[in-house]
């Protein structure tokens, strides 16, 4: 596997995994014609039993994954934008999820949801912008954000093999990033990466928003020295990882592409600020508290976290303390 997209990363775990385990199904809405064009061949390959086009109702195809998961298959669910989770958040934390814990752990729900989408995407107005993962790491839901095409393949094929309930969030701004994947492999749930080691200012940096702080990293390089950790999943979260990054580094700053305020961001530093004393206070760059993000691309685009914001915390961070 040479160069490949993060986008195509997603369709070939499918493959892969849909080749290895004949109960893995995948269904959505216009998923047959790839519409959000992640699902692209797998009809050709698998046939409609296996590759289903579902009627346009969110709760009734989440809830029908739900019960075939219940029957012993594997379901992966294409949500075509991350705003129409809100219609299925009964079917996925109080059904889904839950029904392993009310049985006494005496079923299974394997249900992979992966949602592309948001994050860089500009244009698409309030309704169809949201970024809602930490509603799912709130209520424990195993939730992921892959930044990289090696990783999109890896947790997706690590999701679809975990018997609990699993949402891939795939961010558009990484969606068609390439990179060299020359051994694709399962990525461990619940494991972080520091994707580029620094000693003066740790910053954590979800899924797209990666590839922002290691520009601002090299931007910033003969100034100072940041280290870019990349958590991954966001639940379970691997705090003794970034812990041992902040340990080292003394300072914190976490760029998130959601809203500011009972955002993940928020979490991330409350928990590393009481298992580390910091030289400095901790800083966060997201949206703006309680963001909708406007229509027009140049309004859109002010809103969402980027470089120059990332570039302005990390100064003040590092002359802070």
């Amino acid at each position: 596997m040479p160069r490949l997209s993060y986008r195509r990363a997603l369709t070939r775990a499918l493959a892969d995994e849909m080749t290895r385990d004949e109960s893995v199904v995948v269904l959505g809405e216009d998923i047959r014609v790839a519409a959000a064009n992640v699902t692209t061949g797998l009809l050709k390959k698998f046939g409609p039993e296996r590759v289903r086009d579902t009627p346009l109702s969110e709760q009734a195809f989440t809830s029908f994954a739900t019960g075939a998961a219940l029957a012993g298959a594997r379901p992966v669910v294409e949500f075509q934008i991350p705003s129409l989770l809100f219609l299925v958040f009964e079917q996925i934390v109080n059904h889904a999820h839950k029904f392993p814990l009310m049985t006494g752990g005496q079923c299974a729900v394997p249900v992979t949801y992966v949602v592309p989408g948001s994050g860089s995407r500009t244009g698409w107005a309030g309704q169809h912008s949201d970024h809602p993962y930490a509603l799912f790491a709130h209520v424990g839901v195993t939730t992921v954000v892959p930044a990289t095409p090696a990783d999109a393949y890896g947790l997706l094929v690590s999701a679809i093999r975990c018997d609990d309930p699993v949402v891939v969030f795939a961010p558009a701004g990484a969606l068609d990033l390439r990179a060299d994947v020359t051994d694709p492999a399962p990525v461990p749930l619940g494991r972080g990466i520091v994707r580029r080691g620094g000693a003066d200012v740790t910053v954590v940096a979800v899924g797209h928003l990666v590839h922002d702080a290691l520009a601002v990293a090299d931007e910033l390089a003969g100034q100072a020295s940041v280290e870019v950790f990349d958590p991954r999943t966001l639940y379970p979260f691997d705090w003794d990882g970034l812990v041992e990054s902040v340990s080292r580094t003394g300072r914190l700053v976490v760029v998130d592409d959601g809203n500011r305020s009972c955002g993940i961001a928020g979490e991330i530093i409350a928990t590393v600020v009481e298992r580390v004393r910091l030289a400095a206070p901790p800083r966060r760059v997201t949206r703006p508290d309680g963001a909708v993000l406007p229509f027009a691309p140049a309004l859109d685009r002010a809103v969402q976290p980027g470089r120059d914001q990332l570039t302005a915390a990390i100064q003040l961070t590092l002359k802070d303390g």
